[in-house]
């Protein structure tokens, strides 16, 4: 039995899908969400093989999710917005479905599922999002998080500075350290310039955090932020700080 989740806040939408797949044996709907944070749960829950994803929610949109998604199931997006097709498909998904669909669409977007699982049956279908620019404004004034069994949303306006960590950034908070399953390349082209810079291949800093900058031995300096932390330049990095100083 191929076992399936409805991620969707609107109810008719997700009795639409329920309904289309009545047409397919073998295939059931082990859970209906209404938003991201249910979505993550079940995922974790129920580890279904598909699932039927919104993008435009409350909480979280759609992407926000995936990223909280260790080993993600296939993903077939259901929306009423076009703009967002190509990140999707960026995003390794199966299909993207432009509401209103009809069931001959649906079912097409079905049978392309089976024929990549047949081709993939020994690989995890997994969206790739780390690299994948965010196309919604949301997406560049939070970051969304995983924190054992919780969801946080951390506003850009509370990070203290951003650190590379192996396959992951340390989000640095007031309220402690948090990994995110991203690059400093993603964040240096999302997070707005004249806020964010990034001063070192290993750090972003904000300038609402930044204190001063001080002279190290030849010709190497190192920002000092409101925290105490202090945060090496590179020459490029302070070049590059300079300018965005006006120094």
């Amino acid at each position: 039995m191929i076992k399936c989740l409805v991620i969707d806040d609107e109810p008719l939408a997700r009795s639409i899908v329920v309904e289309y797949l009545q047409h397919h044996a073998g295939i059931e709907v082990v859970q209906e969400c209404g938003d991201g944070f249910a979505g993550v749960k079940a995922i974790m829950q129920h580890q279904p093989d598909l699932i039927f994803l919104d993008i435009q929610m409350p909480k979280i949109n759609g992407f926000e999710m995936l990223e909280l998604v260790e080993q993600a199931p296939g993903v077939i997006f259901t929306t009423a917005f076009d703009e967002y097709a190509l990140k999707a498909f960026e995003a390794s998904a199966v299909d993207y479905l432009l509401k209103p669909f009809s069931q001959e669409r649906f079912d097409a977007a079905l049978k392309k599922w089976q024929e990549q699982k047949g081709i993939n049956a020994a690989e995890s279908k997994a969206p790739d999002l780390n690299e994948v620019p965010a196309k919604q404004p949301e997406e560049q004034l939070r970051i969304v998080v995983k924190a054992a069994n919780d969801i946080r949303i951390i506003p850009v306006k509370d990070v203290l500075y951003l650190e590379a960590y192996d396959d992951y950034v340390k989000v640095h908070t007031p309220d402690g350290l948090f990994l995110k399953k991203k690059t400093m390349n993603y964040y240096e082209r999302v997070l707005d310039t004249k806020q964010f810079v990034r001063v070192h291949r290993s750090y972003i800093i904000p300038l609402t955090q930044l204190t001063r900058i001080e002279p190290l031995e030849k010709d190497s300096h190192v920002a000092l932020l409101k925290n105490g932390v202090r945060v090496p330049l590179s020459r490029s990095g302070y070049s590059k700080l300079r300018t965005v100083l006006g120094i």
